[in-house]
């Protein structure tokens, strides 16, 4: 079949702007299908918020680490007809990741119920006892979701109307708040702040985002969480060699200024390094930065500035990547420590917009999981991603990061050693990385994670469309857009972006 789409599309040019995982699965879509892709990234790696970086003796991924949804990797390996473990090898973790409360007690992520249920009980025997019951919801809420909302792109009102999704949703309560479900079922401050955490893998609040979400802590139990060998960059490295293989085109450093519009359709991208001809154009950074950088209001009237202003911004992030010279063996590759009042956080956030000043804190273990060998560093030293949620920026911007950064950061990892990380404050290697050089590097819409967060209906179920509405061959791909963000998903946005593009042509 793909000889048949080589034959075919050889002379079909697509540009992809970005070389983020959805641009790069989009890339490699199309690519297998036999077109003639290009991809336009301005910095000089790949991989978007999925960066790896270098200090003396350590190595760091900086980015996503969370990695679930193992399928959604799979497929862009399977629809070029490669296998992804002559890519790229994912090691299933067990525990899936550790909380620890500020009262002291631990909690350890694992798939089976009745040890979920032991660990609650040690602190609330009554939310033990109706753990298994939300376990049931979210489960349903994971089955609706993957059939009707995450494997379909919502382009025209008929892909909106299906019969079967309106059942779905209907069934998913749309207006009922996350915070609001977990009430039916919790009442202890623990539980609420482990499992209301899953709103901010959305970039979103637990108080504004609707209970649809719940599915989260029964993708993680039900689907696993997943280490990389190599790292987490090891996905970008993958994706990068299969693209490659397959014939994409990639120029780093190189920067998309204007995409160029003639007779209502797009022509080409105007870069840094000159002209690139297009048939379809596929923007993978940030949709709302793309529509307002690339874009002349004339060509976007359905999706004018004061539109753009309308959407709220996900929330941010304060990283510290520290590296030391020992090893903290009561971490588990994913860790979150919680302050006693988790609920402040939220306003912190989306009400105040101000630094979080008694911040959930999460720890990654960066890991290699493989054999090193014995004079390998990596053995006897740790090299941890720290993130605390931040707000979004504002404009003009009321946070001065830049002079803030220092006493965070040291406000950060002064808890972290109260937590037991002892020496963590003396790391050798120490780098900060703010909201705003968030925004610099990867033109995220305010320095958003995820683009646009999933507080309320409209912005969870009505993203803006994956393609636009007033030029015809330009697409988007991204946590902006449907399906939302995060890693898996916004490495499916790619790959449903692509395919609806192939069955278009196909006619």
């Amino acid at each position: 079949m793909n000889g048949a789409h080589q034959s075919s599309k050889s002379n079909r040019q697509i540009i992809v702007i970005g070389g983020g995982l959805g641009g790069l699965s989009a890339s490699i879509r199309l690519a297998a299908a036999g077109y003639q892709v290009t991809v336009l990234e301005k910095e000089a790696q790949l991989g978007g918020k999925l960066q790896r970086v270098y200090e003396g003796a350590y190595v760091f991924d900086r980015g996503p680490s969370t990695i679930t949804m193992l399928n959604a990797f799979q497929q862009v390996f399977e629809q070029a007809g490669r296998r992804i473990e002559d890519y790229v090898a994912f090691v299933p973790l067990s525990p899936l990741a550790r909380n620890r409360f500020a009262d002291g007690h631990q909690v350890d992520l694992v798939s089976d119920t009745d040890r979920m249920q032991e660990q609650i009980a040690a602190y609330s025997a009554e939310d033990a006892a109706r753990y298994p019951a939300f376990q049931s919801k979210a489960r349903d809420m994971l089955d609706i979701s993957g059939k009707q909302f995450l494997h379909t792109l919502m382009l025209s009102w008929k892909d909106k109307l299906r019969p079967s999704l309106l059942r779905a949703f209907a069934s998913i309560h749309p207006l009922k708040t996350y915070q609001s479900l977990l009430g039916e079922h919790f009442s202890h401050p623990n539980t609420l702040a482990m499992l209301g955490r899953y709103a901010t893998y959305t970039g979103s609040s637990p108080f504004q985002t609707p209970a649809v979400f719940a599915m989260l802590p029964a993708l993680e139990t039900d689907g696993g969480i997943y280490g990389v060998k190599g790292g987490t960059y090891a996905i970008v490295q993958a994706f990068t060699r299969l693209a490659q293989e397959l014939g994409v085109v990639i120029h780093t450093r190189t920067e998309a200024h204007q995409i160029r519009i003639q007779n209502q359709q797009a022509t080409g991208v105007e870069t840094s390094a000159g002209f690139f001809p297009a048939d379809q154009i596929i923007c993978n950074g940030d949709l709302l930065t793309s529509y307002a950088r690339l874009l002349a209001p004339e060509h976007r009237p359905s999706m004018p500035d004061r539109k753009l202003k309308t959407y709220e911004p996900s929330l941010s992030g304060f990283v510290i990547l520290a590296g030391l010279p020992r090893v903290y063996p009561q971490l588990l590759h994913h860790n979150v420590f919680f302050p006693a009042d988790y609920p402040q956080e939220f306003v912190d956030l989306f009400e105040t917009r101000t630094p979080v000043q008694d911040p959930a804190i999460y720890v990654c273990r960066n890991e290699t999981f493989q054999d090193e060998p014995p004079d390998s560093p990596y053995g006897a030293q740790s090299r941890l991603f720290i993130l605390v949620n931040a707000p979004a920026l504002r404009s003009p911007s009321s946070i001065h990061w830049d002079s803030l950064r220092e006493s965070y950061a040291g406000m950060i990892l002064e808890k972290l050693a109260h937590y037991g990380l002892q020496g963590i404050t003396d790391s050798e290697v120490r780098i900060t990385y703010t909201p705003e050089q968030l925004a610099q590097d990867t033109y995220a819409h305010l320095g958003s994670i995820y683009g646009i967060s999933s507080n309320g209906a409209r912005q969870a179920f009505f993203r803006p469309a994956n393609r636009s509405r007033d030029i015809s061959n330009i697409w988007f791909a991204g946590g902006t857009t449907h399906p939302g963000g995060g890693t898996p998903i916004v490495t499916l946005s790619g790959q449903l972006v692509a395919e609806r593009m192939i069955q278009l042509d196909k006619g």
